[in-house]
């Protein structure tokens, strides 16, 4: 059933403020739910790509990326899904996010076929990949030949639609050059954005 205590206080406080309470009451009952029904099961079935959103303990934030094969965010049932962490640039800021504020934020979004999103919120917990096969025998083996190192565990607390209005379409183009899981840094995107070379600049001055 709808629960009528979703929304944190800051909504709350500002539909009153802003005369939204009526709007947003209706989003609540009619969009809101504490379980993924069978349509959001098979929409993240084929998705490929998720937003990932963490804080630390202090509410520093985060945003992330993740991406694989579709389904690569795997629904255990229908209050826990599960995505695989691979070996990266070893910062892990997610991951130390969730160690230390298991909430969790994660959107995923269609811009190619039905161009809609949907929201999950809720905790997670870090599973080293052995552990996790022995307890959900069908994870995939591997992910485009790489083998994850660990997996982060998500109980399902609010699932809710994006709507659509200002989701772009988006055509996939074809990129054969890839390499997964390189640690080649041209591979990877170099320094893109010039900050090693800003802080050598910093370092000699």
């Amino acid at each position: 059933m709808p629960d009528s205590r979703h929304g944190s206080d800051g909504e709350r406080e500002l539909q009153e403020r802003y005369g939204t309470e009526e709007r947003a009451e209706r989003f609540y009952h009619d969009q809101v739910r504490d379980r993924l029904n069978t349509h959001m099961i098979d929409f993240i079935r084929r998705m490929d790509m998720a937003f990932i959103a963490t804080a630390d303990k202090h509410g520093e934030c985060d945003a992330s990326f993740r991406a694989g094969s579709p389904g690569f965010l795997h629904v255990i049932d229908e209050r826990t899904v599960t995505y695989p962490e691979f070996r990266g640039n070893g910062v892990m800021a997610s991951l130390g996010n969730i160690l230390e504020n298991p909430h969790i934020g994660i959107m995923m979004i269609d811009f190619v076929h039905d161009l809609i999103g949907l929201h999950l919120n809720g905790t997670a917990r870090i599973v080293d990949d052995s552990l996790m096969r022995r307890c959900v025998p069908d994870l995939p083996a591997q992910a485009r030949g790489r083998v994850p190192e660990r997996w982060v565990v998500v109980d399902v607390e609010e699932a809710y639609i994006h709507c659509r209005k200002h989701i772009p379409h988006l055509v996939p183009a074809q990129r054969e050059d890839r390499q997964w899981g390189t640690d080649n840094v041209r591979a990877k995107g170099g320094d893109y954005f010039r900050a090693k070379e800003d802080a050598g600049a910093l370092v000699e001055s």
